[in-house]
């Protein structure tokens, strides 16, 4: 029997967030450093999501996932952490559920099904995240995503 492939909610929240963007900067983890040391996203930051909760629709296919969407930023090359571009990252999400950028058609990887982004929402405002390191700068915010997957 064949594998098939289904849409999930992190390849629909990160196709709609990339979109939101110049180049692709979300992901579902943080990529590692070069080994030469360097951060290929340093200079634009980072978002990585994760499912955190929500449902699905029990008569419809309908999903209501909350999805906690992680803003980084990073600076090398110094102690100061970025912390005003880590929460522009933030602030671009929220701007994003206003948009006309909401209910759409998403293309997804090749092997899945498009889904259709209804609605999204975020549930709270972004937080800041102390950290133990001082290069990086991390927000958090959680966000609603209503899709479903197109056959």
């Amino acid at each position: 029997m064949p594998t098939i492939l289904r849409a999930t909610t992190e390849l629909v929240t990160t196709a709609w967030l990339n979109d939101l963007f110049d180049t692709d900067i979300v992901a579902t983890t943080l990529p590692k450093p070069a080994s030469d040391g360097t951060i290929s996203w340093a200079t634009t930051g980072f978002i990585t999501v994760s499912t955190v909760g929500g449902s699905a629709g029990p008569y419809v296919p309908r999903r209501s996932p909350v999805v906690s969407v992680d803003c980084w930023a990073v600076n090398p090359n110094s102690a100061k952490p970025p912390w005003g571009k880590a929460n522009n990252l933030a602030e671009t999400v929220q701007a994003g559920c206003y948009a006309s950028n909401v209910n759409r058609r998403l293309t997804l990887p090749t092997g899945f099904p498009q889904a259709h982004v209804l609605s999204a929402y975020t549930e709270s405002e972004a937080r800041r995240i102390p950290s133990d390191d001082s290069s990086y700068a991390h927000y958090s915010l959680d966000l609603t995503v209503h899709w479903v997957e197109v056959p």
